[in-house]
């Protein structure tokens, strides 16, 4: 089978849905079933996708799309170029990593979409009102024009039925995949600029500067805990996370509370880099309000972290009793600071339990099983 993997998206640096494309096409590979991926991306991604995620891979191709990075040309290219582009390479199946605006008739194969959240209902101010408005669109438009649809966790799925009740009417459209992580083939390789420490002492944080991610309550907690000298004064809280609306609030935030030599502010590291924070990092914390999924954490328990998250319904269903949790409700700078304290003070091992709903190959045999059944259909 050969399949098309779109992955054109907005970000100039990697993010969670250029993650989940990567991840998507290296698991394909691995069955022999799939004879060839083909990644559709913008040429302002092309090159860490080449670089970065397939750079040792002949059954995996990149083609970047010239247009130029504004809403309207992508948009534009999704409803017209994307079809094209489809007659030309005839694949077998065409897989979109998020939604995005198209009409089915304009293609001959099956289409699958993977559905990462609700946010354009749930938390419409990550995009602004009239861009919020356009991704509810776009969403209803993609559901309705796609053969199938993958969500990435149990919360998604139900959050999807709940705002499409026509959804729970065709239980076979829609399922969970999870997506997984692994580091297998990535040597970890130290950070620069936490290298002057001999024993490298830092609280860790994964998230887009996005405003359900709380980073600021996460800024505000670390700073309470260091006016209490609660935590060592030489533990930095590291924070690695493409720009995004709440960037300037973060940086204002971090100026007035006068942390700037102990909070560093990190985006586009490669994945060597990563995988030596994991490794390293006294404490994982992440706090969002709302997630669809959370590859940041996954990574985390993939690596044995000691983690403290928000108390969400997907954290639970992702981290089970492996995580501490903390309240957003009341004050959630107090709790989770806390929480922090406590997780920094115990002594005990993070235990560790092989979770298979996050591995490759349990990933690649859902998502064949799904490709062969649409095939035999359409």
């Amino acid at each position: 089978m050969h399949i098309l993997v779109v992955a054109l998206h907005r970000p100039i640096e990697p993010t969670g849905v250029c993650r989940h494309a990567a991840n998507l096409t290296k698991c394909l590979v691995e069955k022999a079933e799939i004879a060839q991926v083909t990644v559709v991306t913008g040429t302002w991604q092309q090159g860490y996708f080449q670089n970065i995620f397939f750079s040792d891979e002949k059954k995996i191709e990149v083609i970047g799309i010239d247009i130029e990075n504004t809403s309207w040309s992508r948009n534009l290219w999704f409803l017209f170029g994307l079809p094209k582009l489809a007659k030309q390479l005839q694949p077998d199946l065409i897989h979109l990593s998020f939604p995005l605006p198209l009409f089915k008739w304009f293609f001959d194969c099956p289409i699958v979409a993977t559905i990462h959240d609700l946010y354009p209902y749930k938390i419409p101010e990550n995009f602004g009102r009239h861009r919020a408005l356009l991704n509810r669109l776009f969403l209803w438009q993609c559901i309705g024009n796609s053969n199938a649809l993958v969500c990435v966790s149990q919360t998604t799925l139900d959050d999807l039925n709940f705002y499409f009740p026509r959804i729970r009417s065709q239980p076979e459209k829609a399922q969970v995949i999870y997506n997984y992580v692994d580091f297998e083939r990535i040597e970890p390789k130290s950070l620069a600029i936490l290298e002057d420490q001999a024993e490298p002492s830092f609280i860790l944080c994964v998230g887009q500067h996005r405003k359900n991610k709380n980073i600021d309550l996460l800024i505000q907690s670390y700073a309470l805990l260091q006016r209490d000298r609660q935590i060592d004064a030489r533990t930095k809280l590291v924070i690695v996370g493409s720009i995004g609306p709440e960037t300037e609030k973060l940086k204002q935030s971090i100026e007035q509370l006068e942390l700037g030599d102990a909070i560093l502010l990190l985006s586009a590291i490669d994945d060597r880099e990563l995988c030596w924070l994991y490794q390293k990092c006294r404490l994982f914390v992440i706090p969002s309000t709302l997630e669809g999924f959370c590859i940041p954490l996954v990574e985390a328990l993939y690596f044995s972290c000691q983690v403290v998250c928000s108390d969400i319904p997907v954290f639970r269903e992702i981290g089970s009793s492996s995580c501490i949790y903390f309240d957003l409700a009341g004050d959630p700078v107090a709790n989770m600071a806390q929480s922090i304290g406590c997780a920094l003070a115990t002594t005990e091992p993070t235990p560790t339990t092989e979770d298979n709903r996050f591995t490759k190959t349990q990933s690649a045999t859902q998502y064949l099983n799904l490709y062969l059944t649409l095939r035999s259909i359409f």
